[in-house]
């Protein structure tokens, strides 16, 4: 989440008025993430998220996301949920840009997960894999192998200047990922982006899920291979084995693992390491100007590369069969 564009008092009171949600009492812009622009609003009628979207969103996908959404929710999955105007739909159009009001999602993300905090998510997610079974609508994974090596030749000459020989590692992984990729895997409605700031908990339970805004179609193996990524790394790149042992477990808890997937895992978990290494580089040599964002370090993918580089099991990540 972020800030690119702002809103002003009155473009923001023209906009509720679509809306039966009371009088608005405060709203402030969140400064996190990178996608789209993203406010708190509170009214007397309770308390949202309003996003303009932006960037790499395309105005034809908001449908899928909007809905899957509702899908979810009415599958029991606690999740945020668009909230309809009088016209009864969920997408509006604020400064120039397509925006919605999504309903608040109590809880907090976890800045330093356990093993407690991955057996949750890893549960979550499987059941998040099931509840979209028979979901209708499907999406291509815009960032999936076939995008990556465009993204690597927009970073171009400037890659090294972020750490000497990066692009070089870039350039030797690529290739081995796009003559290795695995495209026959069982496919569903994946997350593609259930990092910690998209969990919520409530002490020690699991609150909810948010940010459905990469969700798409692709392999279920691949969404427990990035979360593997994102929630399992210690600040200095070292995999924490137990933490991914208790995610796997928690998964196949309420969905098993196929032998192709478990073969899978290696080459899945390196690829989803160099998906979020390129799309944060990318994003670290274009900051617009005055933006209020703080882009990711893409350092700490290339750190996450080295590990998988010598992981030839899913029994490295933690898989106990």
């Amino acid at each position: 989440m972020a800030v690119y564009t702002e809103v002003s008092d009155e473009a923001l009171t023209a906009f509720l008025s679509e809306y039966d949600l009371g009088s608005l009492l405060s709203y402030k812009g969140i400064a996190e993430g990178v996608e789209n622009t993203n406010f708190f609003l509170h009214t007397t009628a309770g308390s949202y998220i309003l996003t303009l979207y932006e960037k790499r969103v395309r105005e034809e996908d908001l449908p899928f996301f909007l809905n899957l959404m509702g899908h979810l929710y009415r599958a029991g999955l606690s999740c945020p949920q668009p909230v309809r105007n009088r016209r009864d739909t969920a997408l509006g159009s604020l400064c120039g840009r397509p925006a919605a009001i999504i309903s608040f999602l109590e809880g907090i993300s976890v800045k330093r997960p356990t093993a407690h905090h991955c057996r949750e998510l890893g549960r979550a997610l499987a059941g998040f894999h099931e509840a979209g079974r028979d979901f209708a609508m499907s999406r291509a994974n815009s960032l999936s192998v076939d995008a990556w090596r465009p993204l690597f030749e927009q970073a171009g000459d400037q890659t090294d200047t972020v750490a000497p020989g990066l692009a070089g590692r870039i350039r030797t992984d690529l290739a081995l990922l796009e003559s290795s990729w695995p495209r026959d895997l069982p496919s569903g409605v994946i997350h593609a982006d259930l990092f910690t700031d998209n969990v919520f908990f409530i002490g020690d339970d699991l609150s909810g899920i948010i940010d459905f805004y990469f969700a798409c179609t692709d392999a279920l193996a691949y969404d427990l291979a990035i979360c593997l990524n994102a929630w399992c790394f210690d600040a200095e790149g070292r995999y924490q084995r137990e933490m991914g042992e208790a995610m796997i477990a928690g998964y196949e808890k309420r969905r098993r693992l196929e032998p192709g997937e478990v073969e899978a895992l290696p080459i899945l978990a390196r690829g989803a390491a160099m998906r979020f290494l390129l799309t944060r580089l990318v994003d670290w040599l274009n900051v617009p100007s005055g933006a209020l964002v703080q882009p990711k370090n893409p350092l700490d993918y290339d750190r996450r590369l080295a590990f998988h580089r010598h992981a030839g099991h899913a029994r490295d990540y933690g898989w106990s069969g």
